[in-house]
C-alpha cells in the first residue's frame, strides 16, 4: 500500500516542468527564425531549430515566445561556434504580448541568450540590451547577468 502511494507521487509530481510566467504570452517565433544573440558568448546570430518542452498538435509546428527554452543553431560568430547546436532562452521578441496588468510589451528585435545547461546557467557573463521581466521570473540565472529588466 505504501509503495503504491510513492509511485503515484513520483508520476504525478514531475520536477522538469517550467515555471509559469505572469503574462498572456504570444508564441511569435517559428522554427527557422533568425535571432540576435544578446550575450557575450561569442555567437552573433542564431536560428531556432526546436522548442524544448513545447506543446503542439498534429500538423502544426511549434512556435516559441518570450522566456521559452529553445534549441538554436549558431549562424554567425566565432569560427569554433559556427554550426553548433546549443540551448538558449528567448529574452526579447518583436511581437507584442499582454501582461496581466493590461500593458502591452514589445521590443525592437528578437534576441536569445545562450545557456550552458538545463538549469539555465548562462554561457556569457553579460547581456547587451534589456530583457523582459517574464524571463527573470522563469530563468533567475539569466536575470543575474542582465543589465536592464523591462
Amino acid at each position: 500500500m505504501q509503495a503504491i502511494e510513492q509511485d503515484n507521487t513520483l508520476c504525478g509530481d514531475r520536477g522538469d516542468k517550467m515555471k509559469a510566467i505572469s503574462a498572456k504570452r504570444t508564441a511569435a517565433l517559428n522554427i527557422g527564425a533568425v535571432l540576435t544573440v544578446a550575450d557575450n558568448s561569442g555567437a552573433k546570430m542564431a536560428r531556432i531549430t526546436g522548442v524544448k518542452r513545447g506543446k503542439s498538435t498534429k500538423g502544426r509546428q511549434n512556435a516559441a515566445g518570450i522566456a521559452d527554452h529553445v534549441k538554436v543553431s549558431i549562424r554567425k560568430g566565432l569560427p569554433e561556434m559556427k554550426g553548433q547546436v546549443l540551448d538558449a532562452v528567448i529574452i526579447r521578441q518583436k511581437k507584442e504580448w499582454r501582461r496581466l496588468t493590461g500593458e502591452r510589451i514589445s521590443f525592437e528585435d528578437n534576441a536569445v541568450a545562450i545557456i550552458k545547461d538545463e538549469k539555465g546557467d548562462p554561457k556569457g557573463t553579460q547581456i547587451k540590451g534589456p530583457i523582459a521581466r517574464e524571463v527573470t521570473e522563469r530563468w533567475p540565472g539569466i536575470a543575474k547577468i542582465a543589465g536592464v529588466v523591462v
